[in-house]
């Protein structure tokens, strides 16, 4: 790891990695040893097995088969369900040096709650195995193998039986779901995180519903159901209250903070010496914990004032406290950013005092996501609309910052945004350790693999 609070742990999801060092004169041994080499993926876009072994639908597989994803599905995808290990193989011998892959919750609790589906906990298990064979990547603090609990794919089952994230009653459900996943993995797992990007996934399932469940209202999307103007709050309201639940219940029930477990191992070895073997035994239960650190991931971009007017300036720093301070600064000072209660007025639901206290602080460390980033022009227009969403309570316009050489349909390369996306958490969110979760470049669907625009970027 990095020196210092900030850590950094970048996921590049880069299969040529060899190539691209001989390309660039770069070796390895350019970088410092704590810097990690990884790539990640979610349990949707490559597990496969979509209908198999007691998997029941999602609302992606539901999503997709209703044509609302281009014709593609995640029915085939990488087929990672079969093949973990020839793609543990791979990451090997590419060089990987950490792995973040989710967990698919209606693989593992079919109904979304109740009994746990013994062929996904083998499948799990397996691959959690096959990477600690491996070697690189191994249960101890230099541990990369990161896993999310939620990659916007939740149980069809819970959707349909009181739709999903806007119903407060997911909030038990998930943490039973989490709770599952710390008591059979946690003894291999070091990093957690709870919920990928909350932020966007409230956004695109709730408000333009250009993403699964697939929930929004005239004119902001055309959904068999939903309420873009009030619906993206609450879900994210929930989203924030089950990842703090879970986290509340990982510290509480399964994790021996770190500080602590240099003395533990001290005062077992010093009793081994002196105390009758059952009694051993039995302190040694009693102290069995987990190692382990649980945090939250956020999808963030880097925004930048189109013009120096004062009104850009302004509307640079809202669209800071919307798109990103509206989920992390719930989780580092226990409320949403003022902006943001201000403009959604009674849309957006509070905080009673115990759940301020229980969400500020919940995390061990944050991921993010990060691709891109914008202008911001201000656009009070915005505002005096009757009938607001999210991006109306926001008011501004983004547009976006190209690279010097620009290609179509890729993302341009701009490192000094996600540079000054870190130093914005390290002044205003009280410098947390962060992990660089995703970024990356994109490449068009069946498109070749001679992906030349990766090894630029």
């Amino acid at each position: 790891m990095v020196k210092g609070r900030l850590w950094f742990f970048s996921l590049f999801l880069v299969l040529n990695l060899a190539a691209t060092f001989s390309s660039l004169k770069f070796s390895r041994d350019d970088f410092p040893p704590d810097f990690i080499f990884g790539s990640g993926t979610s349990a949707y876009q490559v597990e496969r097995a979509a209908f198999q072994d007691g998997r029941t639908p999602s609302i992606w597989d539901t999503f997709v088969h209703a044509g609302l994803s281009h014709g593609a599905t995640g029915d085939i995808a990488c087929d990672q369900y079969h093949k973990y290990k020839e793609d543990v193989k791979l990451m090997v011998e590419t060089g990987l040096e950490g792995y973040r892959f989710s967990i698919s919750w209606s693989r593992l609790i079919p109904n979304g709650r109740g009994l746990v589906n013994p062929k996904g906990l083998t499948y799990y298990n397996n691959l959690i195995n096959e990477l600690i064979n491996h070697g690189r990547i191994i249960y101890s603090e230099s541990s990369h193998m990161h896993v999310s609990l939620f990659h916007g794919d939740t149980p069809q089952a819970l959707e349909d039986e009181y739709e999903g994230w806007i119903s407060r009653r997911i909030v038990k459900d998930f943490t039973e779901y989490a709770d599952v996943c710390f008591r059979e993995f946690g003894d291999r797992v070091l990093y957690w995180s709870t919920i990928n990007q909350g932020n966007i996934f409230a956004l695109g399932g709730y408000d333009t519903g250009i993403a699964p469940p697939h929930r929004c209202s005239p004119p902001f999307g055309n959904c068999p159901k939903g309420n873009s103007s009030t619906e993206p709050y609450i879900a994210e309201h929930h989203i924030l209250l089950g990842h703090a639940s879970a986290a509340k219940l990982y510290r509480e029930k399964y994790q021996l903070l770190p500080q602590l477990s240099k003395s533990v191992n001290e005062c077992m070895h010093l009793l081994s010496t002196i105390l009758h073997s059952a009694i051993r035994v039995f302190i040694q239960h009693w102290f069995e914990k987990q190692h382990g650190f649980v945090g939250a991931n956020v999808f963030t971009y880097w925004f930048g004032p189109l013009t120096n007017k004062t009104e850009d300036t302004i509307a640079t720093q809202r669209a800071h406290d919307f798109y990103l301070g509206w989920f992390v600064d719930a989780l580092v000072f226990g409320d949403y950013p003022d902006i943001v209660k201000k403009r959604a007025g009674t849309r957006i639901p509070y905080f009673t005092e115990d759940e301020a206290k229980q969400v500020k602080g919940s995390f061990d460390f944050i991921g993010i996501n990060h691709y891109s980033s914008m202008y911001i022009k201000n656009n009070p227009m915005k505002q005096i609309m009757d009938n607001r969403n999210f991006a109306a309570d926001a008011a501004v316009d983004m547009i976006d910052i190209t690279d010097d050489d620009p290609v179509p349909d890729e993302l341009p390369v701009l490192p000094w945004g996600l540079q000054q996306l870190l130093e914005y958490f390290k002044q205003v969110f009280r410098n947390p350790p962060i992990y660089i979760h995703e970024n990356g470049q994109k490449t068009k669907r069946n498109t070749t693999l001679n992906d030349t625009g990766r090894v630029k970027y």
